[in-house]
């Protein structure tokens, strides 16, 4: 019966192999560097002090390698859709699978909306007169119907881009990265030529409180390297440098936003910064003593919004489309288009939501951020937990990329991994330095309570192994099975059979 399941289930149409390394490696690195770094640079430096900011970010992305590390194993283990999805369900089962691949969907579309509130932002920066026809006010942001149809528009082309085919994804991508790290490079340039020292004092400020308080944005940060794993079924392009190219993505990120605070700081003194909505762009003005210089960096930032969006989107879709197929969600979701073989049902769900967003004002931004990164962190652990059960159980597993070398390494990354995931969280509990607001909470509680209804559903006693997927969708058929036969054509005459006939009843009364 199970191998019958498999039969039929890789019959149905499946997703073209159509991304190239440069492809991959560009929706990772694009992933990753948004529009966060324009927006929250200031925000970090004044926080932790520039020194202390870099420092953070430099210890984060150190964490998040090793993370990285992980998924490199697994994905060149198990190049399919959907990345967490199956690593969990191998290695754990269904419902935990279920709970991971929950976790970083909500981590998704929290950065999806995000970019769709960050793009109209960064416009009217660029026009600020963009703002008419006020619609209301939310947590003392004000929303203007023209400022937030820029977002809608951007979600709507986005969303397009995407469904049009992976591959127009992958090419837009690549081109936008590169003006991205053209952007970058004048900025740097910018710093060596113009920087100060003296702008960057005092180099440390609030202590512990303010690395931490820099260290719980980097989950949001870095997510994005797992957006690879996700369109691992769609790369052409060897198992083994899957892997390589989520922890290269992520050794550039790291570098990416080391270099950004360094040169904001050298621009512009704490004080300045403190009073700047877009602190990377006045210290690109400032460092070339021009506004136009300013004025380009955003277009660099809307580079970086539109590369994160792209990628993310795309993850989040690919992540959904394997949740339906396993019939962990809805098979609406599983639908492929029939020419350009996309999710399509899943891409224009998560484009709604990010038309939605713009609507509920720029406050949301940082809502969004902090609710999202306990998620993403949550399906990190897991992903850290499922690495060492498999080391453990299934030790003769086809393994392309064996990190750690053949020896105990492999899972010494393992159990790092897991503690720093475990660290991360801790962050954002109440009490501690870091800890993040009741409206993000609000927003991670609202994503969880939809998830327990859809958990629920999924049978329980699918045991993890090779071939769990198969054995869930086997359960799944049963249970449908039994549903219509309770509810079928057969039921239906049974039950008129011996059920009093309601006008019969009449006539003799």
């Amino acid at each position: 019966m199970a191998g019958n399941t498999a039969k039929n289930h890789s019959a149905e149409p499946r997703l073209k192999k159509v991304l190239g390394r440069w492809d991959a490696l560009a929706i990772g690195v694009g992933a990753m560097i948004g529009f966060g770094w324009v927006v929250l640079t200031g925000d970090w430096i004044t926080t932790a002090g520039p020194i202390g900011a870099a420092l953070a970010m430099l210890v984060g992305g150190a964490i998040m390698a090793v993370v990285g590390l992980t998924y490199a194993e697994l994905v060149a283990a198990m190049p399919k859709a959907g990345g967490e999805h199956n690593y969990l369900l191998r290695a754990m089962g269904a419902r935990w699978s279920f709970a991971g691949s929950w976790a970083i969907v909500g981590g998704y579309i929290t950065i999806v909306a995000f970019e769709a509130v960050a793009l109209p932002k960064s416009v009217l920066y660029l026009f600020p007169d963009l703002s008419h026809i006020k619609l209301w006010e939310i947590a003392g942001s004000e929303v203007y119907l023209t400022w937030a149809l820029v977002g809608v528009a951007g979600a709507v082309a986005i969303t397009w881009i995407n469904i049009r085919g992976i591959k127009t994804a992958g090419v837009v991508q690549t081109f936008v990265v590169i003006f991205l790290f053209v952007i970058g490079a004048m900025l740097l340039a910018g710093a060596f030529s113009g920087g100060q020292s003296t702008n960057m004092e005092p180099f440390f400020e609030n202590g512990v409180a303010g690395f931490f308080g820099v260290m719980i944005v980097v989950p949001f940060m870095f997510v994005g390297f797992d957006v690879i794993p996700q369109s691992a079924e769609e790369c052409d392009i060897a198992p083994r440098k899957i892997g390589k190219y989520v922890v290269v993505s992520v050794l550039i990120a790291t570098a990416w936003y080391v270099g950004i605070i360094l040169a904001t700081s050298s621009g512009m003194g704490a004080s300045a910064l403190a009073g700047s909505e877009l602190a990377t762009a006045d210290a690109m003005g400032a460092l070339f003593n021009s506004g136009i210089m300013a004025k380009v960096l955003i277009a660099g930032g809307i580079a970086g919004i539109l590369t994160s969006w792209n990628s993310l989107l795309m993850g989040a879709s690919r992540l959904m489309y394997a949740m339906a197929s396993s019939g962990m969600l809805p098979r609406w979701f599983a639908y492929l288009h029939p020419k350009y073989r996309t999710p399509s049902h899943a891409l224009l769900f998560i484009g709604g939501l990010s038309v939605l967003a713009p609507f509920f004002g720029s406050a949301m931004l940082g809502w969004l951020v902090d609710s999202g990164s306990p998620s993403i962190v949550i399906a990190y652990l897991l992903v850290g937990v499922a690495f060492l059960i498999l080391r453990q159980r299934e030790p003769q597993m086809p393994r392309p990329l064996r990190v750690g070398g053949a020896g105990n390494g492999g899972k010494v990354i393992g159990v790092l991994s897991v503690v720093f995931c475990a660290g991360l969280i801790s962050l954002y509990l109440p009490g501690m330095p870091a800890a993040i607001a009741w409206q993000p909470w609000l927003l991670f509680a609202a994503w969880w309570v939809l998830g327990t209804g859809f958990l629920l559903r999924v049978p329980r006693g699918v045991a993890p192994g090779e071939f769990a997927e198969d054995e869930l969708l086997q359960k799944l058929s049963i249970r449908q099975q039994a549903k219509l036969g309770a509810t079928g054509p057969d039921a239906v005459a049974g039950r008129r059979a011996v059920a009093p006939n309601p006008s019969s009843t009449r006539l003799k009364g």
